[in-house]
């Protein structure tokens, strides 16, 4: 499943329950994608969601569900207790049995993310995309049945890339994006902890610098 799919399975259930039509906010997507990078499931986050309402519905209160932050420990909760129930079980096994990925459709995923790139002309990130698209080819090049390794490569791909936008972007520029993430993210400041904040932060920043450079996401969750 991809991630524009995630994300509207996640949007379609909590607008659902929550009986009006809505649009989400810059908060709930940084939290969906980070749902989906750690891998939490489909079905673990509309459970959990699902849950939190029917919760509310039996004991209504004064504070309206307004966003999917009002579901965050809950999804938590359950995707640790998915995680206990999953010990001993084979990812990989899984993987195989699903049918759903092939050397065919993760080399073919490479080579488009490989065209991708080399499309992309910025010169402050000109190495950068040399390099990342120079570790793309030796993986493609060196596939294997192991798609939890060539994910994980992929991955460092990915934050390798990450890091060159946030060092290599022009500094005024990037400061007036970061003001722009933190007074998106000013109204939920006070109801997160830090280290979610600054995680929630830099997702949003991330993903505003991938749009403007047009650099893919490359993990083999984005098929």
């Amino acid at each position: 499943m991809n991630y524009f799919n995630y994300y509207t399975e996640i949007e379609e259930t909590f607008v659902r329950r929550r009986g009006k039509n809505l649009l989400l906010s810059p908060i709930d997507w940084a939290l969906i994608e980070g749902w989906q990078e750690r891998g939490i499931p489909l079905h673990v986050a509309i459970r959990a969601i699902e849950n939190v309402f029917d919760g509310y519905d039996k004991k209504p209160s004064t504070r309206t569900i307004k966003g999917l932050l009002y579901c965050r420990e809950e999804i938590e909760a359950q995707y640790e207790e998915w995680q206990r129930s999953q010990v001993g079980k084979s990812d990989k096994a899984e993987a195989s049995e699903d049918g759903s990925l092939s050397l065919e459709t993760a080399s073919g995923h490479i080579s488009g993310l490989i065209a991708q790139l080399r499309e992309i002309e910025a010169i402050n990130l000109k190495d950068d995309l040399e390099r990342a698209v120079s570790r793309l080819e030796q993986l493609r090049l060196n596939l294997g049945e192991d798609f939890e390794n060539v994910d994980k490569s992929l991955s460092d791909i990915e934050h390798f890339l990450d890091e060159a936008l946030l060092t290599n972007s022009d500094k005024a520029h990037l400061k007036r994006l970061e003001g722009e993430v933190a007074g998106q993210l000013k109204p939920y400041k006070a109801g997160m902890e830090k280290d979610a904040f600054a995680k929630t932060f830099e997702l949003m920043l991330l993903k505003r610098l991938r749009e403007e450079y047009g650099i893919p996401r490359l993990t083999l969750f984005y098929l």
